[in-house]
């Protein structure tokens, strides 16, 4: 049966949104006519914003309380849908009017994608990648920044967590040790990674732009597609390079990798065992990249 009609209720941050693509590409496949309207928070909006198979995008603002949330209901009560999929949770699918409808599954010690496929039943066989949509506007947009005559190496300094961000010196250090590799480098992440970007910036020794706060999300991601290395803490910024095909190395410290890590083939990661990430010494990252990505 090909549906026409679906909702999808996604989640807050933009690695776990991201980590929900697979699942929005295979119902594509799937139901390649159906428009399928998102339910989402105001930061992951842009994240479909060049999906060519989007219908309405349903804002979430849990901040504005309830008469909020009627508005909301009262916004996706409007359509009959054939399918409704809820990854998030948190009751809103009990009112959404739909012929058949998916719930998130709970403690299952697998890779969230993994899950998410698991929750509507699909299997684990054909997994798409994760997805980034993105345009030439965003491209040319960030072409004077991708150099082809030397390799680019992009750093994510940044995190929603302090205890998430591996201490900017290291990085500077690693970007030192890997110059010979990657001579071009570019610092990535939003306005509150700025201070940081300017304190990498004193202590690398080669070229370097801080682009930290200057990119749209987008752009980030065309940015990244066009790199040659991804390196960053546990952040949306990994989910990104992942989703854009770039190889990638993500530092955790507090965290579950087995479930939230990057996905795919050339997503390499390391995790402090007393998950400490300021305990992760730069040789320890700057041997690995050399060993399973510089080769």
């Amino acid at each position: 049966m090909q549906y026409k009609n679906i909702l999808f209720i996604t989640l807050s941050n933009i690695g776990d949104v991201i980590l929900t693509t697979p699942v929005i590409e295979k119902i594509h496949q799937l139901h390649p006519k159906a428009l399928i309207d998102i339910v989402g928070d105001e930061k992951s909006k842009i994240i479909f914003k060049n999906c060519p198979y989007i219908g309405s995008f349903f804002q979430k603002n849990k901040r504005k309380g309830f008469l909020e949330l009627l508005r909301l209901l009262h916004l996706i009560r409007k359509k009959n849908y054939d399918l409704a999929i809820d990854l998030r949770s948190d009751g809103l699918l009990f009112f959404v009017k739909a012929d058949l409808k998916y719930h998130k599954k709970n403690n299952i010690n697998v890779h969230s994608i993994e899950k998410h496929f698991l929750s509507l039943g699909l299997g684990l066989n054909n997994i798409p990648n994760p997805r980034m949509w993105i345009t030439e506007i965003e491209r040319k947009a960030v072409q004077q920044f991708i150099l082809k005559n030397n390799k680019i190496l992009t750093i994510g300094l940044g995190a929603n967590s302090p205890h998430k961000i591996w201490p900017t010196m290291n990085y500077a250090q690693l970007a030192n040790d890997l110059m010979y590799s990657y001579k071009n480098v570019l610092l990535v992440g939003d306005k509150n990674d700025s201070n940081l970007g300017n304190y990498f910036m004193k202590h690398y020794n080669g070229n370097a732009i801080n682009l930290c706060g200057k990119l749209n999300l987008i752009e980030t991601a065309a940015l990244i597609e066009g790199s040659d290395l991804f390196v960053g803490n546990d952040s949306g910024l990994g989910h990104i390079a992942s989703a854009v095909g770039t190889k990638s190395y993500t530092i955790f410290g507090e965290g579950r990798p087995n479930i939230y890590k990057p996905w795919g083939n050339n997503a390499f990661w390391f995790q402090d065992p007393d998950k400490n990430i300021a305990r992760i010494h730069p040789e320890i990252i700057i041997d690995n990249i050399k060993k399973f990505i510089i080769k």
